[in-house]
């Protein structure tokens, strides 16, 4: 066991012995990887260069319990959620684990938000709805890793808010944390990939931390997983077909009440009652969505779901979660917000439904577009 060894990858304590537990690595690749300076485990290894990953035996206790300490230490915590999961990318009761320290809120992926959405309208949303969850972040940004200008600004901000102290970077599986941590690495020391990175929920595994010239450092910690993410229910292909990479187009689609609108087999919109009008859905632009009646819609779900309703996958419906309703009477402009997949306005007073698998939040909101 070589304990004071770290992945670079994932922050994992590097070991020999047991090629089912985390940080193993083989010994011939240890040793290419203390040459080479570049050392990661086995996982980190084949998720980099074959995409693959392995299941690993950390519990939702262990990742909390590395959260726990952030309280005890005196920093600015950086907390990164998905603009396109707000509600499925907060960590729930983050701001008991964070103590006295303060909180920048970061909404990542804002380069996949369709250029009609107001930043200013959606900053102002974001914070309502942490103020709900019981955070008060001492401000709230968009950002994204694909945009240079967007990490220089989000790095002025962090030196700004964090005063000498060390900075921690905190977030919910799947919300790009790790990318957007690499890209600040990037600029700042001209090095590429350092965190494993992939679109697979739990990748990082331990406290990774990064110096600053200072002598403080950014902290990496480990995605927690709130089991109430749509990516939890995905396979592989289908995480990457769900969550856009691309700015979103808009999908009008004419809908009378007594129609459906399935997205996948993955959620459904139900218009029960209201005049015909223009329904804009803003998911990923490799989702397919399907039309139906909604009098037969449940028994066309039982009957296509796998098949013509995709995701899910034809092998992964027995495990698939019941899709749960949710009733709305509309008054104004809405959106009506399927967690980890999208949105669909509503542009009239009308009652809909929402379905989503047991678990996954719908909600409705004013309309950021």
């Amino acid at each position: 066991m070589t304990d004071e060894l770290k992945c670079i990858g994932c922050g994992s304590t590097i070991q020999t012995e047991d090629a089912n537990k985390i940080g193993y690595t083989p010994q011939s690749a240890l040793e290419k990887g203390l040459e080479s300076g570049e050392l990661y485990c086995q996982r980190c290894f084949r998720l980099r260069h074959y995409n693959e990953i392995q299941d690993v035996d950390l519990t939702d206790g262990d990742f909390l319990a590395l959260l726990n300490k952030i309280g005890d230490v005196d920093a600015l915590i950086v907390n990164v959620v998905d603009i396109f999961d707000f509600n499925g990318s907060l960590i729930p009761g983050l701001h008991r684990f964070v103590g006295d320290n303060p909180v920048l809120l970061v909404g990542n992926k804002a380069d996949i938000l369709p250029k009609s959405l107001k930043k200013p309208r959606l900053i102002q949303w974001m914070k309502e709805r942490s103020h709900e969850a019981g955070l008060r972040p001492v401000d709230v940004t968009l950002t994204s890793a694909k945009r240079k200008q967007d990490i220089s600004d989000l790095l002025e901000l962090i030196d700004k808010y964090r005063d000498g102290r060390d900075v921690y970077i905190v977030g919910v599986t799947n919300v790009g944390k790790s990318t957007l941590i690499n890209e600040i690495i990037r600029q700042s020391a001209g090095v590429d990939n350092v965190i494993t990175t992939s679109q697979f929920p739990g990748t990082t595994l331990d406290l990774i931390e990064i110096p600053f010239e200072d002598g403080s450092c950014l902290i990496d910690t480990p995605g927690i997983i709130h089991r109430h993410q749509m990516a939890h229910y995905l396979g592989k292909k289908d995480l990457r077909l769900v969550s856009p990479t691309k700015e979103i187009k808009p999908k009008v689609y004419q809908l009378n009440d007594g129609q459906t609108l399935f997205l996948g087999g993955l959620a459904r919109f139900d218009v029960i009652q209201g005049e015909k009008m223009g329904f804009i859905a803003y998911v990923s632009n490799e989702l397919v969505l399907h039309r139906t009646k909604l009098a037969t819609a449940s028994e066309f779900y039982e009957k296509h779901v796998g098949g013509l309703l995709q995701p899910p996958r034809e092998n992964e419906v027995a495990d698939f979660p019941e899709l749960v309703r949710f009733e709305f009477s509309v008054k104004e402009k809405t959106d009506l917000v399927f967690a980890g997949l999208g949105w669909v306005t509503i542009p009239k007073p009308c009652v809909v439904a929402g379905w989503a698998p047991k678990g996954v939040d719908v909600i409705i909101r004013k309309a950021l577009i």
